[in-house]
């Protein structure tokens, strides 16, 4: 089987770490997969959960125990912000607003990291940073 790949946004915080934990609680309170009444620290201890993400994942930021740095080359499961290169690769400016994350991600200008694994990078309009975009692939 392969992975299926997904997107979203989550709110900004300048600390990256930051708003990728409060993307996950949001996201564990839209929809707790079954497992209810656990924290994110919890599921990341259970072997169900594990279970639960390696063969299918929910296809959002719970599916990564934590963000690992821009310049980290391990596997997943790990989040991942884009270093400033990788965000230019596709935004010459930086700053790359949601219209054109999107379209980097439709035309695979920002490509889709390998199963397992997640990217990130802070989204922004009229040059302020109002939005985080998540993006990955599930393990399966």
């Amino acid at each position: 089987m392969g992975g299926n790949a997904w997107s979203h946004t989550g709110p900004y915080q300048s600390d990256l770490g930051a708003a990728f934990r409060q993307a996950r609680e949001e996201a564990l309170a839209q929809d707790d997969h079954g497992f209810e009444g656990r924290s994110i620290e919890e599921l990341w201890h259970d072997a169900e959960w594990h279970e639960y993400i390696f063969t299918g994942g929910t296809g959002t930021v719970l599916d990564f125990p934590h963000m690992i740095d821009a310049t980290d080359t391990d596997d997943g499961p790990f989040m991942r912000p884009l270093t400033d290169a990788e965000v230019r690769a596709w935004s010459p400016n930086g700053r790359p607003t949601q219209a054109e994350w999107e379209e980097a991600l439709k035309s695979h200008r920002a490509p889709f990291p390998d199963r397992a694994q997640g990217n990130c990078t802070v989204l922004y309009e009229a040059g302020r940073p109002i939005r985080i975009g998540y993006w990955g692939v599930t393990a399966d």
